[in-house]
C-alpha cells in the first residue's frame, strides 16, 4: 500500500495537540480530544507535514505521554507545542453504534424540543469539564450548549441535526 503525501489527507482529523515536553528524551505531553484511542503505539499520524510513528503512548490523568519517532531531545519536542497530531478520517477506528466523533457534530442543525430551529453547531469548545457545542443562530447570535445528555437530548447524524435544551431553558 503506497502511503499518501501527508500535507494531502483528504479529510484530517486532529487526534491531539502537544501541550510540553515531558523529560530530557522528547516524550511530549498530548491533550486528545475524545478518548484519545487513536494515540496508541504503532500509529503513523501528520505532524507538521510530516508522518511520525507513536513508539510509545501512556494514558496521564492530564492527557497522554507519547514517544514519536525523530524526536528525541527536549528542545525539539518544546519546539513542537501547540502542534496538532493529524490522521486522515479513512484511517480512524470505525466508531461503535451510537458514538461519533465531537467533529462530525459541526454544520449540524440544532432544534430545541419542540422542534423549532436554534441553529447550527458552527464549534465545539473543549473544557476541563466537557465539549460545549456552540450554536450560531441565522443572526450570528451564539448559543452555547454543554455536552451533556441533560443539555443535547438527541444526536440524530443521518438527518443532519441535534435536540437540545438551551441552558436558559432549564427548569428545576
Amino acid at each position: 500500500m503506497e502511503k499518501r503525501p501527508p500535507d494531502l489527507l483528504d479529510d484530517p482529523v486532529v487526534i491531539g495537540v502537544i501541550s510540553a515536553a515531558h523529560g530530557v528524551r522528547g516524550t511530549i505531553k498530548v491533550k486528545a480530544p475524545g478518548s484519545g484511542r487513536h494515540l496508541r503505539k504503532g500509529a503513523e499520524p501528520v505532524l507538521n507535514g510530516e508522518r511520525r510513528r507513536i513508539l510509545a503512548s501512556r494514558q496521564t490523568p492530564k492527557g497522554f505521554l507519547i514517544d514519536l519517532e525523530g524526536i528525541d531531545d527536549r528542545a525539539l519536542a518544546a519546539s513542537l507545542r501547540g502542534s496538532e497530531l493529524l490522521l486522515d478520517r479513512a484511517e480512524l477506528d470505525t466508531p461503535d453504534e451510537e458514538e461519533f466523533y465531537i467533529g462530525d457534530l459541526i454544520g449540524l442543525e440544532v432544534y430545541d424540543e419542540a422542534g423549532t430551529r436554534i441553529g447550527s453547531v458552527a464549534e465545539v469548545l473543549e473544557t476541563p469539564a466537557h465539549e460545549v457545542l456552540i450554536v450560531r443562530d441565522d443572526e450570528e447570535a451564539e448559543h452555547y450548549v454543554p455536552f451533556t445528555f441533560r443539555h443535547v437530548t438527541a444526536v440524530v447524524l443521518e438527518k443532519g441535526h441535534v435536540v437540545v435544551r438551551l441552558p436558559e431553558m432549564d427548569v428545576e
